[in-house]
């Protein structure tokens, strides 16, 4: 394995930089990964990116294999996928998915790695870590068959929660969305879609995750009584206002949060972080989640890239990255 590698660093709010490091030789418990692609989690990514991570979530925020604080310099990131060159027998020539950063080679403990099923392809594996979140979403919001479900905010998370509760049954789940380019997304998960003013109300379940206060509050707004709104957005350092005025309290309206740092308690006495990942790319099988994959770049346009996804220039729900 070639000790040379290259990572993508934060050196500054707003500007980032290709580097140059030397790997260390695996150990007998290790792994040497070369990557073949990476992807962008744009939410989270561009919010550290822009230097948005408050001081109070420094700790909590830190990615598995992160070099570096907040705001920076920094070296972030946790969707990868590539192949084993160095390791156990079994795992050599082996594609794995691990929650690296973007990094041309890395070396990680054994346990850092997830075989990628054949059956999918080493391109969508990026998506493994946001399916894992909805995935971990799912088990906190417990919908139920024939449920009337809407997903609030067409990102790559949200996408994520549509296309696994499409594959409910009788159930009717709605991507509602500002953006009207979000209805082929829709289309291609298998749900329905419509803007915010034209959502169909009456839901028992709405997932929210377009991290604006706005989508928040309309939400709200669709829930029966007594419904459940389940918030999957990440704010930041941002202050969100919430009308719990006016009908919050007797229509008794729950809002819930839900994150995928820790395994949801409906599951966490019966399966591991590795248990949950395993399953997201099981269900990753699916080629109608290629459309959640919407650009792609190679390794050393990402300085260049990541301003353009940070502002909205580029408006990727899942940006892939080349090695």
């Amino acid at each position: 394995m070639k000790r040379a590698a290259r990572a993508f660093w934060l050196c500054s709010p707003g500007a980032g930089e290709i580097r140059d490091i030397v790997l260390p030789e695996p150990a007998e418990d290790e792994v040497g990964v070369r990557a073949l692609y990476s992807g962008v989690s744009r939410g989270t990514e561009t919010l550290v990116f822009r230097g948005g991570v408050p001081e109070s979530q420094h700790a909590a925020m830190r990615a598995p294999f992160q070099e570096g604080d907040f705001p920076a310099p920094v070296k972030y990131g946790y969707l990868s996928v590539g192949e084993v060159e160095e390791g156990p027998r079994d795992l050599v020539g082996r594609t794995v998915f691990s929650l690296y950063p973007h990094q041309t080679r890395y070396v990680v403990p054994v346990s850092a790695v997830t075989p990628v099923p054949e059956n999918v392809p080493a391109e969508r594996a990026v998506l493994a870590g946001t399916v894992e979140t909805a995935v971990n979403a799912l088990w906190d919001a417990a919908p139920l068959v024939g449920d009337r479900i809407a997903v609030v905010g067409g990102g790559m998370v949200g996408c994520s929660v549509a296309a696994l509760l499409a594959r409910f049954p009788g159930v009717r789940v709605q991507l509602v969305d500002a953006d009207p380019a979000r209805a082929e997304v829709a289309k291609a998960l298998g749900v329905g879609f419509a803007a915010p003013g034209d959502a169909l109300d009456g839901c028992d379940l709405v997932v929210h995750a377009s991290a604006t206060e706005q989508g928040l509050a309309r939400s709200l707004e669709l829930l029966r009584p007594e419904g459940t709104v389940l918030e999957l957005s990440w704010y930041g350092d941002r202050q969100v206002g919430l009308p719990l005025g006016e009908a919050f309290h007797s229509r008794r309206l729950v809002i819930r949060s839900s994150q995928v740092g820790t395994v949801s308690p409906a599951r966490r006495s019966s399966r591991t972080y590795a248990d949950r990942l395993a399953l997201a790319l099981e269900l990753l099988a699916d080629p109608a989640l290629d459309a959640l994959v919407t650009g792609e770049c190679d390794f050393e346009e990402l300085p260049a890239v990541m301003p353009k996804l940070a502002s909205g220039e580029i408006p990727a729900l899942c940006h892939r990255v080349r090695y």
